[in-house]
């Protein structure tokens, strides 16, 4: 099997390009498509197929789906950028790609999109039959832009095995967003939640949903155990702000939720199932 991966040199596509190299079964192959040809010598060295050119070019996405089996659509522009880069890699690169796929017979499609779109929380965990409620905290054109890709891909003729992933916020291997979020946090309510996961169960996840024969649909990916705002200055060594416990948390299940799904259909089980236990294995 011949695997196309974008955003291959994206925060989480960098570390899921390598391991998912390392795990390939005997005669499957990965092809990356990169912006910047040095960027992508890295990735020549581990035995990856390079093809040099910009996501949002509708002909470079026909040269690197030929002969491509399945795809994983790892690139998003997201915190930083403005609000039409957002859409326009999100949302509008996606679906080109969706449609390049189907025409070069791609017969996989792994769309990975993120808990956010799911908006606002619902007192529960989240599971992958809830519709989206637009507007909330976090709410923005990255969460917007990913769940009309979804609504896009999913109605897209000729793309009939599409499996979407919602990832939580993303940490691990020296990645600069557990830094980040220190930032942010300070000016948090104390009882906010965040869910998380590990670059490895992320990678593990997506390996899951592009390998499984009877994978279908959506799948949530995430840890065991969505952490505070106390937490997570805690794990950073900043004091928590004495204003945060008084604070109320305005939506306290935001973005939390169920991996049951990918557990019990595809035997998911994070190698890091919590924040402390990747700290205890000197792996943040």
């Amino acid at each position: 099997m011949l695997t196309l991966v974008t955003g291959a040199t994206g925060q989480v596509g960098r570390r899921f390009v390598p391991r998912l190299l390392a795990g390939a079964p005997k005669g499957d192959r990965v092809r990356v498509l990169v912006r910047d040809e040095a960027r992508g010598e890295r990735f020549a060295e581990l035995g990856a197929d390079v093809v040099v050119g910009d996501l949002r070019d509708a002909g470079v996405l026909g040269k690197a789906t030929t002969g491509v089996d399945s795809v994983v659509n790892v690139a998003a522009a997201f915190r930083g950028v403005p609000d039409e880069e957002a859409r326009a890699v999100n949302r509008d690169a996606a679906i080109e790609l969706g449609r390049a796929a189907v025409a070069s017979g791609v017969r996989r499609f792994v769309q990975v999109s993120t808990g956010l779109v799911y908006g606002a929380g619902r007192g529960r965990p989240l599971v992958e039959s809830d519709e989206t409620v637009p507007g909330g905290i976090q709410w923005g054109a990255y969460p917007e832009s990913k769940w009309e890709a979804e609504r896009a891909l999913r109605g897209l003729d000729g793309l009939d095995d599409l499996r979407i992933a919602r990832l939580p916020f993303v940490y691990g291997d020296g990645d600069p967003h557990l830094d980040n979020v220190l930032e942010w946090a300070v000016a948090w309510p104390a009882m906010q939640r965040l869910h998380m996961g590990h670059h490895v169960d992320v990678t593990q996840g997506l390996r899951r949903l592009l390998y499984a024969a009877g994978a279908d649909g959506v799948y949530n990916i995430a840890d065991d155990a969505p952490v505070t705002t106390v937490d997570i200055l805690g794990i950073g060594g900043v004091p928590v702000p004495a204003e945060a416990y008084e604070k109320v948390a305005p939506d306290p299940w935001h973005s939390v939720m169920s991996t049951d799904r990918l557990r019990h259909e595809l035997g998911y089980r994070p190698v890091f199932p919590s924040v402390w236990a990747a700290r205890d294995a000197g792996v943040l």
